[in-house]
């Protein structure tokens, strides 16, 4: 089995900016450079003939290149604690339309829809317990740019130090 995600790699000077913005929040457990990412819809465990319906779907989703950057910081709760801390992605109608497709491509075969709202964001840290979340970040997130032109497909891996992510295929603008 395949644990997969469709998402956007992120440009060296995005992940740096991102890297710069991690700390000051006790009992964070913040991504590393290689774990930085946009994920556009996470798919779960899928044997490799699905994963190869998945790909095949995916390649047929039509992308145009747009511009995104950096946004606000924010934080998703659970059950009342913050659990993920994020920076979002702007503008988030273009994510939300890429987004869209790559749901539309799924469904075609037999991925079923994501129930909660997409909201364009890159996580920086999870936690069970995090202090100090509210005088994050330290400093306010640059509003750094880049073009988005293409997609990935991702597997996610267990891995000692939490999750490891390789691009199983790429699909440009």
């Amino acid at each position: 089995m395949m644990r997969l995600f469709v998402g956007l790699e992120l440009p060296a000077a995005v992940k740096a900016a991102l890297l710069a913005s991690m700390g000051g929040v006790a009992g964070a457990r913040w991504q590393r450079d290689e774990q930085l990412h946009l994920t556009l819809r996470f798919i779960g465990e899928v044997d490799r003939h699905q994963a190869q319906d998945i790909a095949a779907a995916l390649g047929r989703v039509n992308i145009r290149p747009f511009a995104a950057e950096l946004g606000e910081a924010g934080h998703f709760e659970h059950r009342g604690r913050i659990d993920t801390l994020w920076v979002g992605v702007r503008p988030a109608e273009a994510v939300a339309a890429l987004a869209k497709a790559v749901n539309a491509a799924l469904a075609g075969v037999g991925i079923a829809p994501e129930p909660r709202a997409f909201v364009p964001h890159i996580t920086l840290a999870r936690g069970r317990t995090m202090f100090g979340v509210s005088a994050w970040p330290l400093a306010p997130i640059p509003r750094i740019g880049w073009t988005v032109a293409g997609f990935a497909l991702f597997e996610s891996r267990m891995g000692k130090d939490g999750s490891d992510y390789g691009v199983i295929a790429r699909w440009p603008a």
